[in-house]
């Protein structure tokens, strides 16, 4: 049995020993979203019971591997993946949509060609290694793959207690906290998602991911330029190649912080990042942990 309870219910004990239980107890309280809420002439709501499901499962994957790891090739700075027999073009990518550039190559044997791409940051279990391969299991990927050994980055296995919940369909995001058994619900926001428009914009990908790193400010480019600075993100959170949790771009010459936009949860508009208000971006900046955080995109 599982259970689900909020704040606003009364609280009482379980023994139950395969229970995930959700209490809502915020610490960023700006900008707070219902359970259910209204967009336009459509209805939202964060994905309880999905979310449950998923912290089921993950628990489940972290215990269930002596080593944990992730994977890593931001800015192909382990190697351009090799081309697939068969990928999509402009740009490179497989038939999944997870692209060549920054990607990570699957073999499913150690005598044959990778046959698909893995996402930069995705959270593994490690099963064995042999010859400069190693054998993984991708947390949000079906069947165990081999990848060359310098993709692969062992963490901690010391179970994630802070996750990062991203709902594409809903443009929404929360995090939660494990405190004495009970995932404690700290934040429930809106927030915008990648835009599906190739070849400058992407969708946030599906997926369980690691938080790599984070920057205070993270400048970004011009579309279509390799050089040319347009603006910044302030108090950057990474979890999937050039995906980062962030606040309000702020385009030069301007300089000052932007705290919010009409525009969160609404539609997909970013590159592949996930906006947010600059204050809770700032909030995920100093309360996540690199190599521990886990950040879960569900649709």
């Amino acid at each position: 049995m599982k259970k689900i309870i909020f704040a606003f219910f009364t609280l009482f004990s379980l023994s139950f020993s395969n229970e995930i239980i959700l209490k809502k107890e915020l610490t960023y309280n700006k900008y707070t979203l219902d359970n259910f809420y209204k967009y336009k002439n459509t209805s939202r709501e964060f994905q309880w019971e999905k979310i449950e499901n998923k912290i089921s499962n993950l628990e489940k994957f972290q215990n269930e591997y002596s080593k944990i790891g992730t994977l890593r090739n931001f800015r192909n700075s382990n190697g351009n993946p090799p081309k697939l027999e068969s990928f999509l073009k402009s740009p490179e990518r497989d038939k999944y949509g997870v692209r060549r550039e920054q990607g990570i190559p699957l073999y499913e044997s150690l005598d044959r060609k990778p046959v698909r791409y893995a996402w930069d940051g995705s959270l593994v279990g490690i099963l064995e290694e042999k010859d400069g391969f190693v054998k993984i299991k991708i947390e949000s990927l079906d069947g165990e793959w081999w990848t060359l050994k310098k993709y692969v980055k062992e963490i901690s296995t010391d179970p994630a207690n802070k996750l990062i919940f991203i709902d594409r369909k809903n443009q929404n995001i929360a995090t939660l906290q494990k405190e004495n058994g009970i995932w404690l619900i700290r934040s429930m926001n809106p927030a915008t998602t990648g835009l599906d428009k190739l070849p400058h914009n992407f969708p946030t990908p599906l997926g369980t991911f690691v938080v790599q790193n984070k920057k205070p400010r993270m400048n970004y480019l011009k579309l279509g330029s390799s050089s040319e600075i347009a603006g910044f993100a302030p108090y950057a959170t990474r979890f999937s190649g050039g995906g980062y949790i962030h606040g309000i771009p702020v385009e030069l010459p301007k300089t000052q912080i932007i705290e919010h936009s009409p525009t969160l949860g609404s539609t997909p508009r970013s590159r592949m990042c996930v906006r947010n208000a600059s204050s809770h971006a700032k909030y995920i900046y100093e309360w996540a942990r690199p190599l521990n955080t886990l950040v879960i995109v569900i649709e």
